[in-house]
């Protein structure tokens, strides 16, 4: 007998953590299981010849918003080449309604509810000729015509589950997931933990255990599934307190916290740790009491600005602050000012999301209240709401792309807060910015990554509110452009030629041992000519970190970057 699991992650880079934990907990030596995983990008011919050669009695598919389409496709045609291989379905996408899943959906078998650990060890032993499938809990099946719907199994305390991961060396290019709780305690509208009912812990020697195979094995990066890192203090502080006891300088942990509910104790021990080691991402989603209010999310915007300040304050851990647009009594001009609030923090990312209805979720149910209406079809992406109609979202999308583009990529990313605060609105920048670039037909091509800096730079030779500082955006956007790599060449309404006298003092510079054990003394076993290779000086007609007229020198060492923005080390070594 041979079951086939198998997931269509978002990106390349992603792993499936919910296959592993099924396949760890009910058939850890492998002997019935196999785990297939795709990207929504392969084609569907692929996966499905792919799946096809398996001839596997039962395939079990993980489904989400963002691959549900594509596995109603594969499956049904799977169906037509495998018709007699029985079509299992878990994940939330399904979960929430497994009957009206099978009954719109003839290839589908069986539907798992919940947890699938439990309840995959049960089908595995009913497949294998034990037990009846009228005393599986947490699944919808369907059987001699007919639909049934099992009750749900219950939840298993998570130590039972074993650590799913013994090999990085399969992870080496890809980000590792893991939990160390499910469940969450809050009820926020627009998210499936809300209908969940308390949280469960892995006890603290599991997680130390875990932990350790990541750090022995200097895996990149591990990114914690669990909803609120931080909704037991203790439970975190014991975390972040091992981790930081045993860094090994390498491995870099993105949690998901809640920030108002921050404890000093836990700011100020992470003040302490490496630079690059912790990774935060921070839900706002909105600055509106009124939206607040009514998503039932409960957390004070004045609270998460004092601790995203706080932590900023040790420059020591990249956050990463979200928005969502669609949101109830959030109109354009609300929006606009909940962006601003949030920009204001100087956020590594800001990301700007759409809300999604999901199915269970409370905002889902409550869409006609508040005039929300959204996509038939899966993400369930809103369209329009009662504050916000189609052509403000679309006017959204497009300072999105233009956040995502020159603000959360890093590129231009000095020029741009420059030009936002001379300007003094980020959302009226953003939202000019992206104008002008769908009027220009810009977002309709792809391209290259100097391309995107002569573009922005020609926006800003024609946005009236940057008129008196061109030079000091020309400057800024050649030390972004450096500052991220050692270019060759750059574009030409950027240039600014080096003089003789100049290119002397780069070559004096690497000849100074002095220079060397003061700038770059990492480097010191280096010849002068592979330290120009190395690094780069380029001189200014501003100083860029001040924005000060006047002749700067800066020396760009690419050999030490930092970890945290991937830019290179910078020091100025001469001043006019």
């Amino acid at each position: 007998m041979k079951v086939l699991l198998t997931a269509l992650n978002a990106k390349y880079i992603h792993s499936s953590l919910a296959l592993r934990s099924l396949k760890a907990y009910a058939d850890p030596e492998g002997k019935y299981t196999v785990i297939r995983e795709y990207t929504i990008n392969n084609r569907v011919e692929f996966i499905v010849s792919d799946i096809y050669k398996e001839k596997p009695d039962y395939i079990g598919f993980s489904c989400y918003i963002w691959n549900i389409e594509l596995i109603r496709l594969i499956a049904a045609r799977l169906k037509k080449v495998l018709p007699d291989t029985v079509m299992v379905f878990g994940g939330p996408e399904v979960s929430y309604d497994g009957r009206g899943f099978i009954e719109n959906n003839a290839f589908a078998d069986i539907v798992m509810k919940g947890e699938g650990e439990r309840t995959y060890k049960s089908l595995l032993e009913l497949w294998t000729g034990q037990g009846c499938i009228e005393n599986i809990k947490g699944i919808v099946y369907r059987k001699d015509g007919n639909i049934y719907e099992n009750e749900n199994a219950e939840p298993l305390p998570l130590d039972d589950i074993p650590f799913v991961y013994d090999n990085a060396d399969e992870f080496k290019n890809k980000i590792i997931y893991y939990e160390t709780q499910r469940g969450c305690p809050y009820n926020c509208q627009y998210c499936l933990s809300s209908v969940e009912k308390g949280v469960r812990y892995l006890s603290e020697e599991r997680v130390k255990s875990d932990l350790k195979f990541f750090l022995d094995n200097r895996v990149k990066q591990v990114k914690f599934v669990d909803r609120t890192f931080n909704s037991s203090h203790e439970h975190a502080m014991m975390i972040w307190k091992y981790i930081m006891e045993n860094d090994n300088g390498v491995t870099n942990f993105h949690m998901e916290l809640t920030a108002d509910i921050m404890r000093r104790e836990a700011m100020d021990m992470l003040k302490k740790a490496r630079k690059g080691l912790f990774q935060f991402e921070i839900g706002v989603q909105s600055t509106n009491e009124n939206t607040i209010g009514a998503i039932k999310r409960n957390a004070k915007f004045g609270g998460i600005t004092d601790v995203v300040k706080t932590i900023a304050e040790g420059g020591n851990i990249h956050q990463h602050l979200d928005l969502i647009a669609g949101l109830p009594y959030e109109n354009y001009e609300s929006f606009g000012r909940s962006f601003n609030d949030v920009y204001a923090l100087e956020p590594q990312q800001l990301q700007l999301g759409f809300l999604k209805l999901l199915k269970g979720s409370g905002l889902r149910r409550d869409a006609e209240k508040y005039g929300i209406v959204y996509t038939d079809e899966a993400p369930y992406e809103v369209l329009y709401t009662k504050e916000m109609d189609f052509d403000h979202m679309l006017r959204l999308k497009g300072i999105e792309e233009m956040v995502e583009t020159f603000y959360n990529s890093g590129k231009a990313l000095t020029a741009v807060k420059y030009a936002v605060k001379h300007t003094g609105n980020a959302f009226g920048f953003f939202e000019a910015l992206a104008a002008w670039w769908e009027k220009n037909g810009f977002d309709e091509v792809s391209h290259s990554k100097m391309e995107l800096y002569g573009r922005l730079y020609d926006f800003f030779c024609r946005y009236e509110k940057t008129a008196d500082c061109l030079v000091e955006l020309r400057e800024l956007m050649r030390f972004d452009i450096y500052l991220g790599d050692n270019m060759k060449s750059i574009p030409e309404s950027l240039e600014r030629k080096m003089s003789e006298e100049e290119r002397a003092f780069e070559r004096d510079f690497y000849n100074d041992a002095e220079n060397i054990e003061k700038y770059i003394p990492s480097l010191s076993s280096y010849s002068p000519k592979q330290l120009l290779r190395m690094c780069r000086i380029e001189f200014f007609d501003i100083d860029p970190f001040t924005a000060e007229r006047g002749k700067t020198a800066v020396l760009f060492n690419y050999y030490n970057r930092d970890i945290i923005l991937n830019k290179a080390d910078t020091a100025v070594v001469r001043k006019e």
